[in-house]
C-alpha cells in the first residue's frame, strides 16, 4: 500500500522538499502539499515590494504549479486542526486529509486581538502578499491628499514598512506622506544601540515620527487608540506588532513551547508524535528556541528533506544543528541597509546592496526548479 506524505505549507523550511518533490514520488510516495494560495511569498523582501524595489512575481515561487510539475497534489486551503490519532489534517473548509507522515511548515502571523471591525485600510505585516494591496490604496489615496500612514509596533518589521511607505510615495511624486511609527518601547529594543541609533537616524532624516510612548489598545479602520484614550486618525495602518506561531497545533491538542509552536526535538520531529515534522516559526526547538528568522528555516531545509524520506523508509534520522550566529540586513527602504554580524554593524548602500544580492539568490535558486 502506498504511503502518503503531506507537507502542511509551502515555506522556506520545505523549499528542498518541493524542489526534489520528485524524489518522493518516484518511490510510489503520494505527496500532498498544502497551501493558503497558489504562491508563497518571501517575506524578506516583502517590504521592498511594498516600496517598488520588487514587482511581486520577484518575491514568489509558484508553490501549485511547482508541486503539480512534479507529480504531487496541491491542496489549496488553511489547515484548521491535526489529529494525531486518526493521522488526518482538517481544512477550513471541513475537508479531511489522511496521512502517515505530515510535515508543518505553517508559519506565523500578527496578532489581532486589538484590531476591531472590518479590516479596511489596515494592513498586518503577514500575509505579505497584502503588502501589494497596501500599496495600491497608498497610491490611490495618495493622489487626492496628503495621506498618513501609521505603523503599529517598534521591531525591524516596522522599521522596514516605515522605510519603504516613505519610498513608496517618493517615487509616485506625491506630497509628503505623514508617517509615524507607534510604540510603547525604544526602537528595535532587541537589538544593540548602534542598529537602533542607525534605524532611528535613517527614519528621522526623512520626517518619520517615532511615538515611543504610545500604548495601543485598539485599532479601527482609520483610528488608532491608546489606553490613554489619545486618538490617531490615520489613512493607512500597519500592524507590525510581533509575531505568533499558528494557533494549530494548540488547538490539536499537540504539545507546544511558550511561544505556542510546535515542540521538535533534535530531529524536527514532534516530540510525541514521531510521524509529524515542522519547521520554521510555526516549531519551537526543544533543545534551545531560536530566534523568528528566516535564516533558521533556509538551515532546516536539508534536515528535513532528509528526515521525511526517512520517516517514510524507515531509516535513520540526522539531527539539525542551528549553528552559531547569522547576519541580519534590514532594507531601509532609501536604497541604503543596516548590517549586522556578530560585532560588525555599519549602515549605507553597501549594506543594501548585500541584501538584494543575497535575496534575488535565494530566489532564483528555487524558482528555477518551477
Amino acid at each position: 500500500m502506498k504511503k502518503t506524505l503531506v507537507l502542511a505549507g509551502g515555506g522556506h523550511a520545505h523549499m528542498q522538499c518541493l524542489a526534489s518533490l520528485e524524489a518522493f514520488v518516484s518511490k510510489g510516495i503520494d505527496v500532498s502539499v498544502i497551501g493558503p494560495s497558489p504562491h508563497h511569498y518571501y517575506s524578506g523582501m516583502g517590504p521592498g515590494m511594498l516600496g517598488q524595489t520588487y514587482r511581486p512575481e520577484d518575491i514568489r515561487f509558484a508553490t501549485q504549479h511547482l508541486v503539480e510539475k512534479k507529480g504531487g497534489t496541491f491542496i489549496q486551503g488553511k489547515v484548521m486542526k491535526i489529529n494525531a490519532t486518526a493521522r488526518t489534517v482538517t481544512l477550513e473548509s471541513g475537508k479531511t486529509i489522511t496521512y502517515d507522515v505530515l510535515s508543518c511548515n505553517l508559519g506565523s502571523q500578527v496578532p489581532k486581538g486589538m484590531i476591531q471591525g472590518p479590516m479596511n485600510s489596515i494592513y498586518p505585516v503577514k500575509p505579505i502578499e497584502r503588502l501589494s494591496d497596501a500599496q495600491k490604496q497608498i497610491l490611490c489615496t495618495g493622489r487626492e491628499k496628503k495621506i498618513t500612514i501609521g505603523i503599529v509596533g517598534g521591531g525591524p518589521s516596522a522599521v522596514e514598512i516605515a522605510g519603504n511607505a516613505w519610498r513608496l510615495t517618493q517615487m509616485a511624486g506625491m506630497t509628503p506622506a505623514d508617517i509615524q511609527i507607534l510604540t510603547d518601547a525604544p526602537l528595535m529594543p532587541s537589538h544593540s544601540k548602534a542598529v537602533r541609533h542607525m534605524a532611528r537616524a535613517s527614519l528621522e532624516k526623512r520626517g518619520i515620527r517615532i511615538r515611543e510612548t504610545s500604548r495601543i489598545e485598539k485599532i479601527k479602520t482609520n483610528c488608532v487608540t491608546e489606553t490613554s484614550g489619545k486618538t490617531h486618525r490615520l489613512d493607512i495602518v500597519f500592524v507590525a506588532v510581533g509575531v505568533k506561531p499558528s494557533p494549530v497545533f494548540s488547538a490539536s491538542g499537540i504539545a507546544t513551547g511558550p511561544d505556542g509552536g510546535m515542540r521538535v526535538n533534535q530531529f524536527l520531529q514532534s516530540i510525541e508524535h514521531p510521524n509529524i515534522f515542522g519547521g520554521g516559526d510555526c516549531v519551537c526547538f526543544q533543545d534551545k528556541p531560536l530566534d523568528k528568522v528566516g535564516v533558521y528555516a533556509v538551515r532546516q531545509n536539508p534536515i528535513l528533506f532528509h528526515n521525511l524520506m526517512a520517516a517514510l523508509e524507515e531509516k535513520k534520522l540526522r539531527p539539525f544543528l542551528p549553528g552559531c550566529g547569522y547576519l541580519v540586513i534590514f532594507n531601509l527602504g532609501d536604497g541604503t541597509g543596516i548590517f549586522h554580524k556578530w560585532r560588525i554593524r555599519f549602515t549605507g548602500r553597501l549594506a543594501f546592496l548585500l541584501k538584494d544580492h543575497i535575496d534575488r539568490k535565494f530566489m532564483k535558486k528555487y524558482q528555477r526548479f518551477e
